[in-house]
């Protein structure tokens, strides 16, 4: 019988999967900008530890901010754990720096496809103490979760 501490963690890998997701999203449109009606909203923490904005946004949004990259946005740069974008807030070009773990929603209307993420506590890391925060189990008891590929596929709203 495996001991708790060296289960596999599926959860924290289907989230480092999907935010790969969201990556390469952002770094093809880098490279090659967005295509068709392509558009991207992203909802972020703005409290979560590496996130850089101006004050009165931070102000402004307290918690979480969505922003959107569709037609004026500049200097779009992806790295492993974090991407920078210029926007332009009431004329006024600022410079956002977005951690990959404060998204908690990536979606492209365009395509009918959205990803949403269970966010960390606001500026905190996720200290692993070897318990599952959301499920004290007693001795005994069976965990498990089967997660059907179906619900992260984008389906069409009127499908036959």
């Amino acid at each position: 019988m495996q001991d708790n501490d060296n289960a596999f963690r599926y959860d924290r890998m289907v989230e480092e999967a999907l935010r790969g997701v969201v990556r390469a999203a952002l770094q093809e449109t880098a490279e090659t900008g967005l295509v068709d009606d392509h558009h991207f909203y992203i909802t972020f923490q703005t409290k979560h530890k590496g996130v850089e904005m101006p004050q009165y946004l931070k102000e402004r949004y307290p918690n979480e901010m969505t922003i959107v990259l569709q037609h004026q946005f500049y200097d779009l740069e992806i790295e492993q754990d974090y991407f920078s974008v210029m926007l332009s807030f009431n004329n006024v070009p600022e410079k956002l720096v977005v951690p990959l773990d404060s998204i908690t929603i990536f979606a492209d209307p365009s395509v009918n496809f959205a990803l949403q993420f269970q966010p960390l506590h606001p500026g905190q890391e996720d200290d692993d103490d070897g318990q599952d925060d959301e499920l004290n189990l007693k001795e005994g008891e069976k965990t498990g979760q089967v997660i059907s590929l179906d619900s992260f596929r984008s389906k069409k709203e009127n499908d036959d």
